[in-house]
């Protein structure tokens, strides 16, 4: 499959990312045509009721129209990833004619295909602010198979689950929608990253030797892309991870925080999904390791902790001092000491 030329191909065959991915998708769990249908007819419901109350206890939002998000398959949601990631890299990445441009790109989409193919099976929503829509407004995605598939799993009620996944969802929207600045902001940390991929990176010896040391410390999963950066690159590479470990942490933080008078059976979902996240056979946790998953996980932890020592102390209203500017953002080293955070943005 190849729907474009040598001379319009990026570093990224993403047609062939999207064809190699397809082709290497699980299938979901085995419903009813019915049962199907209310599931992606309650998901729909469910994501704008779900942005009230985000909407409610952040203060994020306020006037901003409610908009519904988007029940797919797993299919679906490898183009949808796609179509997002090669429009936040394109910036950075820019088209090269050639066969041996061509060959690169194709080995690059081959990869590409085979990690979102992986993680096709485990995300259970995405909000993408990058993915062009009607509203300007991104793409929120809910991944039907895969939530039927998680709540069967935890054996929770399928209501309160569903609602669950819409808060963490609605939250990354707002987030975004809410905060205007942050758009760009994200763009041009990964155009900055990735601008810079070519030039010298540590010299392997360093590497095994920083790994094993980050190991022996103690510092949990480490994500390679952590490991084969020069200290440019490693800087623009903190305030990524700064960034997204406060907003999966912010998002862990809500979807709880709305309470039992929207999800009843929330703790219970809580307890359980934790314990999944940390779970999988050996195969799967080699490969989680490799992507960055398990680092992810604990983003999630991190970035949660962080929000509740602030929010425990000065309340939702001095927290959302947080999304002022990039410069109120808070470093990697204030989210694992948020006292710092707050002695420098709101004493």
């Amino acid at each position: 499959m190849n729907g474009a030329t040598e001379a319009e191909l990026g570093p990224v065959d993403w047609e062939l990312a999207v064809a190699t991915a397809v082709r290497l998708v699980r299938p979901g769990p085995v419903i009813g045509k019915d049962e199907a249908d209310h599931v992606v007819g309650r998901l729909r419901e469910l994501a704008p009721q779900a942005e009230v109350h985000v909407r409610e206890l952040t203060g994020l939002g306020q006037g901003l129209p409610l908009l519904p998000g988007e029940v797919v398959d797993r299919p679906a949601w490898v183009r949808a990833a796609a179509q997002g990631l090669a429009a936040l890299t394109a910036p950075a990445m820019p088209r090269q004619a050639g066969a041996m441009a061509s060959i690169l790109a194709g080995t690059a989409g081959v990869q590409a295909g085979v990690v979102m193919a992986f993680l096709s099976s485990r995300v259970l929503g995405q909000y993408d602010p990058f993915s062009p829509s009607e509203q300007l407004a991104g793409r929120l995605l809910l991944v039907a198979p895969n939530i039927v598939g998680a709540q069967q799993a935890l054996d929770v009620p399928d209501d309160d689950f569903r609602m669950w996944v819409c808060l963490h969802e609605c939250t990354h929207r707002l987030q975004f929608t809410g905060v205007p600045w942050l758009r760009r902001y994200f763009s041009d940390q990964v155009t900055a990253l990735l601008s810079t991929m070519d030039e010298d990176r540590a010299p392997l010896p360093d590497v095994i030797r920083d790994f094993r040391h980050k190991l022996r410390a103690g510092d949990g999963p480490i994500g390679l892309i952590e490991l084969i950066q020069s200290p440019q690159q490693k800087a623009v590479l903190d305030r990524l991870i700064a960034l997204s470990t406060l907003l999966e942490g912010h998002a862990d933080h809500v979807m709880d925080a709305v309470g039992p008078t929207v999800v009843p059976s929330v703790s219970t979902i809580r307890s359980r999904f934790t314990a999944r996240r940390k779970g999988g056979g050996l195969l799967d946790r080699v490969l989680r390791t490799l992507l960055g998953v398990d680092a992810k996980v604990r983003q999630y932890e991190e970035g949660a902790a962080f929000t509740e020592y602030v929010v425990e102390r000065v309340g939702m209203d001095g927290f959302n001092a947080i999304w002022t500017s990039a410069d109120t953002l808070p470093t990697r080293a204030e989210i694992a000491e948020p006292m710092t955070w707050l002695r420098r943005v709101a004493p």
